[in-house]
């Protein structure tokens, strides 16, 4: 008996040798796939651009040097809800990859128990107490050896996902960055745009009090007053759409930053002019891309994690290999006995034991998962690649789209100082008798357009160029470093210890 006993042992230990030493990791092992970029960019030459200098991770300070929109984008980044739900969701992918990694080690089971018993009179011997109490305890080890790099892979695919979640966070930030600038410079364009009509008001009641005068003069008819009035009352009835506009972008912006409105319009309340843009932006070199764009490296991570599923699901092919034992301790108060012998050695039991588990008829339906898996991968090598196309075809629009406008304002200044001349030539001349009142009015719409499309085009330069820093990928960086944890507001971290105690160590 005992020599059976330690031929068994000799077993037990020789197949879990077997089984550890055979390991391997099934499936293809990931490689980032290779794709086509640009070497320079295609407006590379205008002076306006720098290649040979990194995007400033703190560009909207740099590039406007607005104390309130450096405020208004503080504020944001520890208010906006999106961006705290979003952290949340890295945290929520790191217990995954806890959970995952926890998986490959042994599980154990401390078990234990009191109980009474009544038997029926045929169950029991004679002279032996049919009704007794019984207790046990023990304890139980059972581990699944990772032969075929099934967890391996479940790891690889939550530790990528991780990264996924990482860089969607990095996504909804530079987004929020992007979205707060320019609601702000579309404000302060739209109060620009509201300074020049009050501008031409003013203007447009002079001309009207001119045609007032020589109507009274008797040496015009009242036509030239009524077409005065026609103009002013128009321009005073537009200043309606501005005050509407703005109302609404400053509600917008309020839900960015978190904020009731009035909150907002308070930090709003110092008077400021539309931020000019530097004289030279740096764009760093197309193939930074790949690094500092979040949807790019979302798209990457994605294909990672899909890739360890690949291997994941060609495990199910093969059996799963167990080892595990127990060893319990029981006793009775009967026939003698005494519930506290349960720690003797005659109450001791135990076993130890290794098995396998083979799905092998499985009618074509993990192979079928296993090609259903490595089709997804294909079609994210594919969405993979058509988002670095894409990212590059928006920069060169943003790139262009900034330097055309900037080319526009030129214009437009100019446009609006022979505007600006015109006017006061017309009165000078109307008041003189030498034009008609038309020619007054023609040149007071042109002014009045011209200012319009002048504030609209210097705002629409500095929204632009946030569209450069945006397509980019820039900004992303103020949280490097940081933990996951970092990511969680403190107040939000508060909640959530108050609420369960098993955040302990884990959310500081």
């Amino acid at each position: 008996m005992y020599n059976l006993r330690l031929k068994l042992n000799r077993m037990l230990v020789v197949l879990m040798m077997t089984v550890i030493s055979a390991c391997t990791t099934l499936g293809p092992n990931y490689i980032a796939p290779e794709v086509a970029k640009e070497l320079d960019w295609l407006e590379s030459q205008d002076k306006t651009l720098a290649s040979d200098k990194p995007v400033d991770p703190l560009w909207w300070r740099s590039a406007f040097q607005d104390d309130t929109l450096d405020k208004l984008v503080s504020i944001a980044l520890a208010e906006n809800l999106t961006l705290r739900s979003a952290g949340l969701r890295v945290l929520q992918a790191q217990e995954n990859l806890r959970i995952a990694t926890g998986a490959q080690f042994p599980t154990q089971v401390l078990r234990g128990g009191i109980g009474r018993t009544g038997l029926a009179k045929g169950q029991a011997s004679s002279g032996v107490d049919r009704n007794f109490y019984s207790d046990e305890l023990g304890f139980g080890l059972q581990w699944e050896a990772d032969v075929w790099g099934r967890f391996q892979r479940q790891i690889e695919s939550a530790s990528a996902q991780l990264d996924v979640s990482v860089a969607s966070y990095d996504g909804v930030l530079l987004s929020l960055l992007a979205q707060v600038s320019q609601t702000y410079l579309n404000i302060r364009t739209l109060e620009e745009r509201e300074r020049y009509l009050r501008d031409n008001i003013v203007i447009q009641q002079q001309s009207l009090t001119i045609a007032e005068d020589r109507f009274e003069g008797g040496l015009v008819t009242e036509l030239d007053q009524d077409q005065a009035r026609s103009l002013l009352y128009n321009t005073q009835a537009s200043l309606g759409d501005i005050q509407i506009s703005l109302v609404q972008l400053r509600n917008t912006l309020s839900l960015l930053l978190g904020q009731s409105p009035g909150e907002v319009i308070t930090v709003l309340s110092s008077s400021s002019q539309i931020p000019e843009t530097p004289a030279q932006i740096a764009l760093g070199m197309p193939q930074d891309l790949i690094r500092r764009r979040p949807d790019i490296r979302q798209a990457e991570r994605r294909l990672a994690a899909q890739s360890a599923l690949v291997g994941f699901a060609i495990t199910d092919l093969y059996p799963t290999f167990t080892l595990g034992g127990s060893i319990g301790f029981e006793s009775t108060d009967n026939s003698g006995n005494d519930l506290s012998d349960v720690f003797t050695s005659d109450t001791r039991s135990w076993d130890l034991g290794a098995g396998f588990n083979w799905n092998v008829f499985n009618y074509g339906r993990i192979k079928g998962n296993i090609r259903l898996q490595d089709a997804l991968f294909q079609q994210l090598m594919i969405d993979y690649q058509n988002t670095v196309l894409n990212a590059q075809a928006e920069i060169e629009s943003a790139i262009i789209a900034y330097l055309v406008s900037q080319q526009q304002l030129g214009w437009y200044i100019k446009s609006e100082q022979a505007a600006r001349n015109a006017v006061d030539i017309a009165n000078v001349q109307y008041d003189d008798g030498l034009v008609d009142f038309n020619t007054v009015v023609t040149n007071l719409l042109t002014l009045r357009t011209q200012q319009d499309l002048l504030a609209s085009s210097r705002g629409q330069v500095a929204v632009n160029l946030v569209g450069v820093f945006k397509a980019l990928g820039g900004g992303w960086e103020i949280h490097a470093g940081k933990t996951v944890d970092q990511l969680i507001p403190n107040e939000t971290k508060d909640i959530m210890r108050k609420r369960t105690k098993y955040w302990d160590g884990v959310l500081e």
